[in-house]
């Protein structure tokens, strides 16, 4: 597994803004949309290609475009949705598959409960969307599961990591094809299992808290 943590200040700057707990639920989405278009940047680095010749206004050239098959974004639910439209502004011809997910309060364990996507992945590059990578638990299910189905590249993309979820990822994920990319990895879990300092519940600053 590969770890590429974005070191620019324009993603410390809205990440900053983002960890604050006085910013509301309407600037915490526009700005989580933002940072996602920044690490998609990053993540899309090593996206695969075919070379194309087209006819400019001026001249013949040969540039490139995307190769097939597409790639896929998956955003696990329901918090990963908050980052799907600032990964499509880079892949706008992206597939898009869904993946549920909860992770047990007491155990920490993260247990499928949905997916919609192509039964074979066979050839594809994923992107994975999830904004924080705490125990890990719920990527490394994520992205077996990915890899089961034929994914072949998987880039797990994630607004704050914790070194215990990297540990484990790192542990459990080991020489499969799997990037983690993410802006920040911060100092540690608690007992609640949330990323200090981090930015408190991904999914209740995005939509609100649900009962």
């Amino acid at each position: 597994m590969r770890l590429h943590v974005v070191d620019h200040p324009l993603v410390a700057h809205k990440l900053t803004t983002l960890r604050d707990e006085r910013t509301d639920s309407p600037t915490f989405r526009r700005l989580a949309d933002e940072l996602v278009t920044l690490l998609a940047y990053e993540a899309t680095r090593d996206v695969r290609t075919e070379q194309v010749d087209i006819r400019t206004p001026v001249a013949p050239t040969t540039g490139v475009r995307l190769s097939y098959p597409r790639p896929m974004v998956v955003p696990i639910l329901r918090a990963g949705l908050g980052m799907l439209d600032g990964m499509m502004r880079l892949l706008p011809t992206a597939e898009v598959g869904f993946l549920g997910m909860v992770r047990d309060e007491h155990t920490l364990e993260a247990t499928t409960y949905a997916t919609r996507m192509p039964e074979d992945l066979s050839g594809r590059q994923v992107y994975v969307v999830d904004p924080m990578l705490a125990t890990g638990g719920t990527l490394v299910a994520a992205i077996d599961l990915l890899i089961d189905m034929g994914a072949d590249d998987v880039t797990a993309l994630c607004l704050l990591a914790a070194p215990e979820g990297v540990e484990t990822m790192e542990r459990k994920l080991a020489g499969k094809p799997v990037t983690v990319v993410t802006a920040a990895v911060d100092d540690h879990l608690n007992d609640q299992g949330f990323i200090v300092p981090g930015l408190g519940d991904a999914g209740d600053r995005l939509y609100g808290a649900v009962s």
